[in-house]
């Protein structure tokens, strides 16, 4: 996997703690460096765990899969896209208060990274080298987490939905690549 893929994969996965760290910085009243890194650790730390227990996980079937292993990662990464995207599109507004307490964050960092755990799945079946790649994320999650909260309190949620919209866009057309690369459309 290249370093420009990763790194589009990173975003694309960064998008829904970033379209709830800006809720974060909408609903706290003052934000300080220590709240953006509270929510950034817990955010990229999350997005960082969650695809290496995917890559665990994928690892244990990836020699009973590996003849399918291109389409269950276009697959994961097709439905993971258009969920996003469902959900930018949707009317319903969720509700975000400014708590930054551990058991409010911990659910929030568990929602936001559910689909960190299948692109890990897709990361064993592809053997992709995965500490260097949750590091790259958990990195790029922290940093967009915390930037978020700073531009939630000073924008508010206008651009949630497009944040959304353009990481379920983003992860479909790398699962796209992924197939593509190998049903050899793309060199790879």
């Amino acid at each position: 996997m290249s370093l420009l893929t990763l790194f589009i994969t990173a975003v694309g996965l960064s998008m829904d703690a970033f379209a709830v760290s800006v809720c974060k910085g909408l609903a706290l009243k003052k934000v300080n460096f220590r709240n953006a890194c509270t929510v950034g650790v817990w955010f990229g730390g999350f997005q960082a765990l969650m695809p290496f227990f995917g890559y665990l996980l994928g690892s244990r079937f990836q020699r009973s899969v590996e003849a399918i292993d291109h389409w269950i990662a276009f697959v994961l990464l097709f439905l993971i896209g258009v969920s996003m995207i469902k959900e930018a599109l949707s009317k319903n507004e969720e509700e975000t208060d400014g708590s930054l307490a551990p058991r409010t964050m911990f659910l929030l960092a568990v929602a936001t990274s559910i689909d960190a755990l299948a692109v890990g799945v897709t990361y064993a079946f592809l053997q992709v080298d995965i500490v260097p790649a949750v590091s790259f994320i958990g990195a790029t999650t922290f940093t967009l987490s915390a930037v978020g909260v700073k531009v939630g309190n000073v924008f508010g949620t206008k651009y949630k939905s497009k944040a959304e919209l353009a990481g379920g866009i983003i992860l479909i057309l790398i699962g796209a690549k992924i197939l593509a690369e190998h049903l050899r459309l793309l060199p790879l």
